[in-house]
């Protein structure tokens, strides 16, 4: 990535540093205080002095960092496919109820894969550690899909092996992809509309600006929930120059953007406490 210098530079520093308290002091959820661990910006930030380069290491550094938030080996499986393996880590709820938060681990052959996807994986790991120890009534599942630069491989495997009759447990899914380059974005043609709506809501009472965009000529892991009819919302947060970084050898690690990181995974949490309160059917 060529990155960004000078004024530019600053002023996507400042607008994110700016509304990081405000999104530090939004609620959760007053039923879901207790148990609740909020990772800071020092501690996502810290995930990305070591990020896996190689697409063979990086299912075992997914576990590894499940792991390390405290994630119990009982918890934590690998399903298995013909052609792609999904890390899956469960978050049991006291109903069948479920709520897929997702995040693709594979990247493409150029450069390492830092914005692409493990901005993604850091958040989601990090969800993870902060509602772990929280009783819900929803099960969270966790996962890290594989073969998503393949065509959503990974997220077509799991939504083809859910059975029809459970289909209607699936209350919705978010999908982190590709956080750390500046401001946060719905990415709308790969996302449900009451869902961007939500987000879009919650970011306004949060102060954290968030846009709406369509990426021409891409998808996302969402997608695959969305043609189940499952409502699914994909959030990103990149800048004007992605295109200079993503898929290229400039997805390197010097490049991410610890607070773009921090906003996607506070705004999500906040997102993740609305969807465990609201009816399963609320946004179908």
């Amino acid at each position: 990535m060529k990155a960004l210098r000078g004024s530019k530079l600053f002023a996507v520093q400042a607008l994110l540093l700016f509304t990081l308290c405000a999104a530090t002091a939004a609620p959760v959820s007053v039923r879901a205080q207790e148990g609740l661990k909020i990772s800071t910006l020092e501690q996502l930030g810290e995930e990305f002095s070591s990020v896996p380069c190689k697409n063979e290491e990086r299912l075992a550094a997914v576990k590894a960092l499940f792991e390390k938030v405290g994630a119990p080996a009982s918890d934590i499986s690998i399903d298995h496919f013909k052609d792609v393996d999904n890390l899956v880590v469960l978050k049991r709820g006291t109903s069948t109820e479920k709520i897929v938060i997702g995040a693709h681990y594979d990247k493409v052959a150029n450069g390492c894969g830092a914005i692409d996807n493990w901005t993604g994986i850091v958040a989601l790991a990090h969800l993870y550690r902060s509602l772990k120890d929280v009783t819900l009534k929803k099960t969270l599942v966790f996962v890290a899909f594989g073969k998503e630069e393949k065509g959503l491989i990974g997220s077509h495997a799991m939504v083809g092996a859910i059975k029809k009759e459970e289909l209607s447990q699936y209350c919705s899914m978010v999908n982190i992809d590709s956080l750390g380059l500046g401001p946060l974005q719905v990415a709308d043609n790969m996302s449900s509309d009451k869902l961007g709506d939500l987000a879009a809501e919650l970011a306004l009472k949060m102060k954290v600006p968030l846009s709406r965009i369509v990426i021409e000529n891409a998808d996302a892991d969402s997608s695959s929930f969305k043609g189940k009819k499952v409502p699914a919302l994909t959030i990103s947060g990149l800048n004007d120059d992605w295109r200079s970084v993503m898929h290229s050898s400039n997805d390197q690690p010097s490049v991410v953007n610890p607070t773009s990181v921090y906003l996607g995974y506070r705004l999500i949490l906040y997102l993740l406490a609305h969807l465990e309160d609201s009816a399963c059917t609320a946004y179908k």
